[in-house]
C-alpha cells in the first residue's frame, strides 16, 4: 500500500480533491454540507454516511500522501 502511495502523482491526488472531493461546486461543496450534517448530528442515513465517506476519500489520500512525503524525506 504504501509503495501505491509512493508512486501516485502528487497532481492526480490534489486533482482529485479539487473534483470529487468538492462535488457538487454549487450551492456548496457536497463534502462541507456532510461535515455540517456531522457536526449537528442528522447525518443518519446510510446514504449521508456513504456520501460523506466517498466525497472525503481523496482528501484523506491526500493527507496520507502528504504524511508520506514529510516522513520518507
Amino acid at each position: 500500500m504504501l509503495v501505491f502511495l509512493d508512486k501516485l502523482p502528487l497532481m492526480l491526488v490534489i486533482f482529485g480533491c479539487l473534483t470529487l472531493g468538492l462535488a457538487p461546486f454549487f450551492p456548496e461543496p457536497h463534502i462541507w454540507e456532510k461535515i455540517k450534517m456531522l457536526a449537528n448530528g442528522t447525518l443518519q442515513k446510510p446514504v449521508d454516511i456513504f456520501d460523506l465517506c466517498f466525497h472525503a476519500l481523496p482528501w484523506a489520500v491526500l493527507l496520507a500522501k502528504l504524511a508520506r512525503m514529510t516522513l520518507v524525506k
